[in-house]
């Protein structure tokens, strides 16, 4: 790979880099008019490092590949994370480098890579993966666009900064903001729960008081610490599962619908949370359909569009 004429490699001197430019120059203008060894001498030192500047940058930018780019689950008015993975062929090479996501609506915030040790027992060809991790707070929900994703590098004297951009074509699907509110009463599965034997198993850990809960089971050290009552879990519980319930002939586009999905998405955090299995069934003019498990659960109603 030849970045001095790769189309997609930008170079552009940083501020810094313009200020050495202009002292470079005035360094040699006064070397000329006084024919002073000395100031000869500082002018190639100068010149020396600003070659050696962009020298370096070249070699932190070359042997690192792009190898995909993982959405994850993320939620709307949530900083969340897309995991971008790399392939870097010169391990233990110091980078420097800064990493940019752009979306056709809105930027991620950037990531950085400095340097990956190498892998003993790795040929050196071979190079090895590396994640770097994107923070994003979207505003909503929906589908969008990846525009392109760029790595940059102004290491190691901040003087010339190169840039390579890679061309995405592809999606990220943001899911609907998972608010927190208490369970509802048509929720399937919701308050059944399956009570263990006395002296069968030992406890496992805390939850929520439910209704039907017996006060025998109330986690006292819990209760007092936050304030609500607790009871206690055994080992041989098996968690009911949830089923939610998506109709959406009922619902016009609008506020009222994204909250009911983000009452949704809140129940499938909370059986997630609770290890429970949840079940989604969308009905649409075209028929129902049936979903199971958190990650389908969640983009279903992500995707989800009203139909009244």
């Amino acid at each position: 790979m030849n970045l001095w004429k790769d189309k997609r490699l930008r170079l552009a001197i940083t501020p810094l880099g313009w200020q050495f430019l202009v002292a470079l120059l005035f360094m040699g203008a006064f070397a000329v008019n006084t024919g002073n060894n000395l100031l000869y001498l500082v002018f190639s030192l100068m010149l020396g490092l600003f070659l050696a500047s962009g020298w370096i940058s070249r070699r932190a930018i070359q042997d690192f590949q792009l190898q995909a780019v993982e959405e994850g689950n993320l939620f709307a008015r949530v900083r969340g994370g897309i995991r971008v993975r790399f392939r870097d062929r010169a391990p233990g090479r110091v980078r420097g480098l800064e990493v940019r996501l752009a979306m056709a609506q809105g930027r991620l915030e950037p990531g950085f890579y400095a340097s990956a040790p190498p892998a003993l027992g790795r040929p050196s060809g071979e190079g090895q993966e590396v994640l770097v991790m994107l923070h994003a707070q979207p505003v909503r929900r929906g589908r969008f666009r990846l525009e392109h994703l760029e790595i940059s590098t102004a290491f190691p004297f901040g003087l010339v900064e190169k840039a390579w951009r890679y061309p995405l074509d592809q999606e990220v699907l943001v899911l609907p903001h998972p608010r927190s509110l208490p369970p509802r009463q048509d929720w399937e599965g919701q308050w059944r729960r399956p009570l263990p034997r006395a002296g069968t198993s030992s406890p496992d850990g805390a939850r929520p008081f439910r209704e039907q809960d017996p006060l025998s089971r109330v986690h006292w050290k819990r209760t007092a610490q936050r304030g609500a009552p607790w009871v206690r879990t055994f080992e041989d519980e098996q968690p009911s599962g949830l089923r939610l319930h998506l109709d959406l002939r009922a619902w016009i586009p609008g506020p009222a619908f994204e909250r009911e999905l983000e009452i949704l998405s809140g129940g499938i955090l909370q059986a997630r949370l609770h290890r429970r299995e949840v079940f989604l069934t969308v009905a649409a003019a075209l028929g129902r359909k049936e979903y199971q498990g958190f990650t389908p659960c969640w983009r279903a109603l992500g995707l989800a569009e009203a139909a009244g």
